[in-house]
């Protein structure tokens, strides 16, 4: 018998907010998260990129000053994002070894890596920190978190690029309906503003290089966009069975329907431009879901704002839906937040689950004239929806050819 999975907390610190509720309110007043890096690097390294999006808040001023020497940042927004959605939800009373966490990165501890490789080529290898590996590696954001709430179910960690939280979410799915655990924390994480990863995007030409103003660089299926900025921060969801979360009268935002994971097999870094890959996943996450695909009202899309990324998108969107696309509604909240890789499917369906729970779509910010071979309709205003359940679904594509899609509905 298939089991009714609710989401019941939500938290985050991105480039709009140091929480999730922040971030949720700056996405609606239309703010932009990306700005100037100030930091000395972007000189050091002479970086033909200086703009992205920072985490708006310090994590010292929400961690100890023993977790942020002892975690690399990728691990510190995973635990900030953790403990505000554990807080939202009540801190409910489980089991330990009925609490399981499934987290997302797409690069890992890249501070500390190069950091330690710093050290060692300057210093010698007895001055490289013991914490070196432990902080670098990829599962370290999982670790934290399950240490730090005491999860003993498992603390599992995707890595498939910028599907990567997406795809931790529809695990979370699965997990609840196999009964490995009554409560799920899924998400993901990226500490991706560092000099190489700029560097490295700047030079296959994936980033916008609109230096002079960074506000407005991200135009997600705007005929002038020029690709993608980078961003970083984490994002989470405490899910549980319906049964669980009413036997401990929690409050539900939204109902999570399934998900689902499919690839291209085309290119290591291009999509497929007939979206044939992203249209299975859709499909797939609303074949689990069991509603048809006329039941969908919203999309928060990938939506990068690359050239070829976007058009391929939609290409994936018009083969599911066809005529119906015309009557939903898409939001691109990249154009606010940046791309935060690893971390981008789990705030992206963060923002999807309260655009349900508050009735009201996000905007899309800095597109002003939509490409010609895109006919959708965008939220450009937030946009107020009736009280009638919808399903909204939650798409990521990643390097590799990695696809995955989230379904909610609203409760």
């Amino acid at each position: 018998m298939t089991k009714k999975i609710v989401v019941t907390g939500i938290g985050a610190t991105s480039p709009l907010g140091g929480t999730f509720t922040e971030s949720w309110e700056a996405l609606l007043a239309k703010k932009s998260g990306i700005r100037t890096v100030e930091a000395d690097w972007t000189s050091t390294y002479d970086l033909p990129i200086r703009f992205a999006g920072s985490v708006a808040q310090d994590p010292a001023e929400q961690l100890t000053r023993q977790e942020t020497k002892r975690l690399d940042p990728s691990s510190q927004y995973a635990l900030i994002a953790a403990r505000e959605a554990w807080a939202d939800a009540g801190t409910p009373e489980v089991v330990p070894e009925r609490f399981l966490v499934d987290w997302a990165t797409g690069i890992g501890g890249i501070w500390t890596l190069t950091d330690g490789m710093d050290t060692l080529r300057e210093k010698g290898a007895r001055r490289v920190l013991p914490m070196t590996i432990p902080m670098l590696m990829p599962n370290g954001p999982a670790a934290a978190i399950s240490m730090s709430l005491g999860a003993r179910a498992g603390a599992r960690t995707v890595v498939s690029a910028c599907a990567s939280s997406t795809e931790s979410i529809a695990n979370a799915y699965d997990h609840l309906q196999k009964g490995d655990a009554d409560i799920v924390i899924a998400g993901g994480s990226e500490a991706s503003v560092h000099p190489l990863p700029l560097a490295a995007f700047a030079s296959m030409h994936a980033l916008s290089s609109r230096t002079d103003d960074p506000a407005t660089a991200s135009r997600p299926y705007d005929v002038t966009r020029d690709g993608f900025v980078l961003g970083e921060g984490g994002a989470a969801l405490v899910l549980e069975t319906e049964e669980h979360a009413l036997a401990r009268g929690a409050r539900i935002y939204a109902e999570l329907l399934g998900g689902a994971v499919t690839s291209d097999a085309f290119h290591i870094t291009a999509p497929d431009p007939e979206g044939t890959g992203g249209a299975r996943a859709v499909i797939d996450a609303l074949a689990q879901a069991g509603v048809p695909r006329e039941a969908v009202r919203h999309i928060n899309a990938h939506a990068t704002s690359t050239p070829v990324g976007d058009v391929a998108e939609i290409r994936a969107l018009e083969r599911v839906f066809g005529d119906h696309l015309a009557n939903i509604a898409i939001s691109a909240t990249k154009a606010s937040t940046g791309h935060l890789l690893g971390g981008a499917g789990a705030i992206e369906a963060a923002f999807t689950v309260k655009a349900l729970e508050s009735k009201t779509l996000p905007p899309t910010i800095n597109t002003t004239q939509t490409d010609e071979s895109i006919d959708i309709d965008l939220v450009t205003e937030p946009r107020p929806i009736g009280d009638e359940p919808i399903v909204a679904i939650s798409t990521s594509f990643g390097f590799g050819g990695h696809n995955a899609v989230v379904a909610f509905r609203s409760v």
